[in-house]
């Protein structure tokens, strides 16, 4: 007989996940889809009574994603520049409807390539909390997602929270391209945050989703831009940087060789953004 529980506390709800298999319920915006007409085969763990996951609190070293935070509850709250890339990509995570149901944790669990939560979390260097009844464990980001619908979650562990490490230091963008403004899923999608310091850049971070079978940081374009000044030579950078993390699929969306092209144009784009205006003397010595 498949089983239906709601948890009121975490500890019930681990107690329960390590009695066996259960498929986690949280805002249900892909689960129902993904379910469609067909049967229910799984025990279904219902989340939604577990108060304590959701929200944004800080600690000493991190800020702390709750599992069942939504994404409107992220744009609305109060956090760094460094967050804007995220808070832009929550802007594009469907309609409103779906942003005020829709969970962070949700994004990074369904394991998309097209995930909008992820590359703006990856420049973050964001890690994932994993609780189980026995034990707790944080893994980076880029240990948790292992490929399309693939992650790193062992039989009896939900994820609990995202956490990232202080003090997000810089500004940040996002840049989403898709076949319409909005509603739609991406052809290509970057995040970057910049550190600059006396007008040069210091830190630099780069994340590409949907150009391969997981969201991928840039190395090479992030070396490329380090002690660049911010007022000239960043698009020229990255137009001659190597991509070599990227192996974008050909799909109904685009042809490999089409995101290749476009993903060049967008990291110029959200990285400029990240940059900020130039003022007069900058213009003037550009």
């Amino acid at each position: 007989m498949i089983r239906y529980a709601k948890p009121t506390t975490l500890d019930e709800a681990l107690a329960l996940l390590g009695e066996g298999a259960w498929r986690i319920l949280a805002g249900g915006t892909d689960f129902y889809p993904a379910q469609g007409a067909k049967p229910f085969r799984d025990n279904v763990l219902d989340i939604n009574g577990l108060a304590a996951l959701r929200g944004i609190a800080e600690t000493d070293d991190h800020f702390v994603i709750g599992a069942r935070t939504t994404w409107t509850d992220l744009i609305h709250h109060p956090l760094p520049p460094a967050f804007d890339a995220l808070k832009q990509a929550a802007r594009e995570v469907g309609s409103p409807q779906i942003q005020n149901v829709a969970s962070v944790a949700g994004n990074l669990c369904n394991a998309s390539p097209a995930a909008d939560g992820v590359p703006g979390l990856l420049v973050l260097d964001a890690e994932v909390e994993l609780r189980s009844a026995i034990a707790t464990r944080h893994l980076p980001l880029p240990d948790f997602i292992l490929g399309n619908r693939r992650t790193a979650l062992q039989p009896g562990e939900m994820v609990t929270a995202i956490r990232v490490p202080k003090p997000a230091a810089g500004t940040s963008a996002f840049v989403k391209l898709g076949a319409r403004r909005y509603l739609v899923i991406s052809i290509a999608m970057v995040a970057a945050r910049l550190v600059v310091d006396n007008g040069r850049v210091t830190e630099a971070a780069i994340a590409v989703g949907s150009c391969s079978a997981v969201a991928r940081r840039l190395a090479g374009v992030e070396t490329a831009l380090l002690g660049l000044p911010r007022d000239g030579g960043l698009a020229g950078a990255i137009q001659s940087a190597p991509m070599t993390e990227l192996s974008p699929i050909a799909d109904v969306r685009g042809s490999a060789e089409y995101r290749l092209d476009a993903v060049r144009e967008i990291v110029a784009r959200a990285v400029l953004t990240a940059a900020g205006p130039m003022n007069d003397h900058m213009v003037a010595a550009a």
